[in-house]
Protein backbone atom coordinates (compact mmCIF):
# COMPACT_ATOMS: atom_id res chain seq x y z
CA UNK A 1 0.00 0.00 0.00
CA UNK A 2 1.53 3.28 -1.09
CA UNK A 3 0.79 6.64 0.43
CA UNK A 4 -0.01 9.10 -2.30
CA UNK A 5 1.31 12.62 -2.32
CA UNK A 6 4.50 11.81 -0.38
CA UNK A 7 7.74 11.26 -2.23
CA UNK A 8 10.25 9.41 0.02
CA UNK A 9 13.09 10.31 -2.33
CA UNK A 10 12.57 13.99 -1.51
CA UNK A 11 13.30 13.23 2.15
CA UNK A 12 16.54 11.54 1.17
CA UNK A 13 17.44 14.37 -1.18
CA UNK A 14 16.90 16.93 1.59
CA UNK A 15 18.86 14.82 4.06
CA UNK A 16 21.68 14.24 1.59
CA UNK A 17 22.01 17.94 0.85
CA UNK A 18 22.00 18.84 4.55
CA UNK A 19 24.46 16.04 5.42
CA UNK A 20 26.79 17.00 2.62
CA UNK A 21 26.71 20.66 3.64
CA UNK A 22 27.20 19.72 7.31
CA UNK A 23 30.17 17.54 6.41
CA UNK A 24 31.87 20.26 4.39
CA UNK A 25 31.02 22.89 7.04
CA UNK A 26 32.51 20.71 9.79
CA UNK A 27 35.65 20.22 7.74
CA UNK A 28 35.88 23.96 7.07
CA UNK A 29 35.50 24.67 10.80
CA UNK A 30 38.21 22.16 11.64
CA UNK A 31 40.59 23.61 9.08
CA UNK A 32 39.69 27.14 10.20
CA UNK A 33 40.72 26.35 13.78
CA UNK A 34 44.14 25.19 12.67
CA UNK A 35 46.44 28.14 12.95
CA UNK A 36 49.58 29.31 14.63
CA UNK A 37 48.54 27.75 17.95
CA UNK A 38 47.81 24.30 16.52
CA UNK A 39 49.84 21.33 17.58
CA UNK A 40 51.29 18.98 15.00
CA UNK A 41 48.74 16.31 15.96
CA UNK A 42 45.82 18.71 15.41
CA UNK A 43 47.25 19.78 12.09
CA UNK A 44 47.72 16.19 10.90
CA UNK A 45 44.23 15.28 12.11
CA UNK A 46 42.72 18.14 10.08
CA UNK A 47 44.71 17.05 7.02
CA UNK A 48 43.50 13.45 7.40
CA UNK A 49 39.90 14.69 7.68
CA UNK A 50 40.33 16.63 4.47
CA UNK A 51 41.84 13.61 2.74
CA UNK A 52 38.91 11.43 3.86
CA UNK A 53 36.44 14.04 2.56
CA UNK A 54 38.33 14.20 -0.74
CA UNK A 55 38.29 10.40 -1.11
CA UNK A 56 34.56 10.39 -0.28
CA UNK A 57 33.88 12.85 -3.09
CA UNK A 58 35.92 10.70 -5.49
CA UNK A 59 33.89 7.59 -4.55
CA UNK A 60 30.63 9.47 -5.02
CA UNK A 61 31.78 10.75 -8.39
CA UNK A 62 32.70 7.23 -9.49
CA UNK A 63 29.35 5.91 -8.28
CA UNK A 64 27.54 8.41 -10.51
CA UNK A 65 29.20 6.87 -13.57
CA UNK A 66 27.58 3.48 -12.94
CA UNK A 67 24.45 2.91 -14.98
CA UNK A 68 21.60 1.49 -12.92
CA UNK A 69 18.77 -0.57 -14.32
CA UNK A 70 15.29 0.94 -14.07
CA UNK A 71 13.96 -2.17 -12.34
CA UNK A 72 16.81 -2.30 -9.82
CA UNK A 73 15.10 -2.84 -6.46
CA UNK A 74 18.21 -1.99 -4.46
CA UNK A 75 18.06 1.69 -5.42
CA UNK A 76 15.69 2.90 -2.73
CA UNK A 77 16.22 5.93 -0.56
CA UNK A 78 17.30 3.76 2.39
CA UNK A 79 19.89 2.03 0.24
CA UNK A 80 21.14 5.41 -0.92
CA UNK A 81 21.42 6.63 2.67
CA UNK A 82 23.29 3.58 3.92
CA UNK A 83 25.38 3.53 0.75
CA UNK A 84 26.53 7.07 1.60
CA UNK A 85 27.41 5.97 5.12
CA UNK A 86 29.38 3.07 3.69
CA UNK A 87 31.26 5.39 1.33
CA UNK A 88 32.11 7.70 4.26
CA UNK A 89 33.52 4.75 6.22
CA UNK A 90 35.52 3.50 3.23
CA UNK A 91 36.95 6.98 2.73
CA UNK A 92 37.84 7.26 6.41
CA UNK A 93 39.54 3.86 6.39
CA UNK A 94 41.40 4.66 3.17
CA UNK A 95 42.80 7.85 4.67
CA UNK A 96 43.79 6.16 7.95
CA UNK A 97 45.59 3.12 6.50
CA UNK A 98 49.27 3.69 6.10
CA UNK A 99 49.82 7.07 4.49
CA UNK A 100 46.39 7.11 2.84
CA UNK A 101 46.71 8.45 -0.69
CA UNK A 102 49.43 10.87 0.36
CA UNK A 103 47.30 14.00 0.20
CA UNK A 104 47.16 14.44 3.99
CA UNK A 105 50.94 14.22 4.27
CA UNK A 106 51.45 16.77 1.49
CA UNK A 107 48.92 19.16 3.06
CA UNK A 108 50.54 18.65 6.45
CA UNK A 109 54.01 19.53 5.14
CA UNK A 110 52.71 22.61 3.32
CA UNK A 111 50.69 23.87 6.29
CA UNK A 112 53.59 23.18 8.64
CA UNK A 113 55.77 25.44 6.50
CA UNK A 114 53.07 28.10 6.24
CA UNK A 115 52.30 28.18 9.97
CA UNK A 116 55.92 27.76 11.06
CA UNK A 117 55.35 24.73 13.29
Amino acid sequence: MAITGIDPSSYYSDYYTKASNASSDALENTLGKVGNNATEEELMSACREFEAYFIEQIYKGMEKTIMKADDDESSGSYMDYFGDMQIQEYAKLASEQGDGIGLAQQLYQQMKRNYGL
